[in-house]
């Protein structure tokens, strides 16, 4: 089933449980779709392209709610919490640190990086190994780690 038709069926849902909510998480990621599709002229969009814009659309929520955070303003951080956790069921199960820290120290020693001039070579390695798995931040955070050891 598509993200799309996934996302429609979210939506019933929601309406029926009157989760307004959820509503305006799924309504957000119903018109990105549509965007997505009219800016690229497809039909349809690739697994990728809908892995790629639910990751945008949670870190979206996850970097506003972190802003309304630092200002003091937890009424407004609550309901992008909220929309992040709702959007995140479209996407895969998330990667632990730990396992992160593993396929980061095995593409460390397939590139045989050495420091942080490798950087680049290594978040492109482990980006692409764990694309909808991770979080980009939390990836390169743990790079920089291991690579200044």
């Amino acid at each position: 089933m598509s993200l799309e038709q996934d996302v429609m069926q979210q939506m019933k849902a929601a309406m029926k449980n009157k989760d307004t909510v959820a509503l305006e998480a799924l309504r957000a990621v119903k018109s990105a779709i549509l965007l997505a599709k009219t800016d690229a002229g497809a039909q349809e969009l690739s697994g990728d392209d809908e892995l790629k814009l639910v990751q945008k659309l949670v870190k979206q929520r996850k970097d506003s709610a972190q802003i309304y955070q630092e200002q003091g303003r937890e009424d407004l951080a609550a309901p992008e919490i909220e929309q992040a956790k709702v959007i995140e069921q479209f996407l895969p199960e998330q990667l632990s640190e730990e396992k992160i820290a593993a396929i980061v120290k095995d593409i460390i020693q397939q590139t045989g990086a050495t420091g942080m001039q490798d950087m680049g070579k290594v978040m492109g390695a482990a980006s692409q190994e764990m694309a909808g798995k991770a979080d980009g931040k939390t990836i390169s955070t743990i790079v920089k780690q291991q690579l200044s050891k």
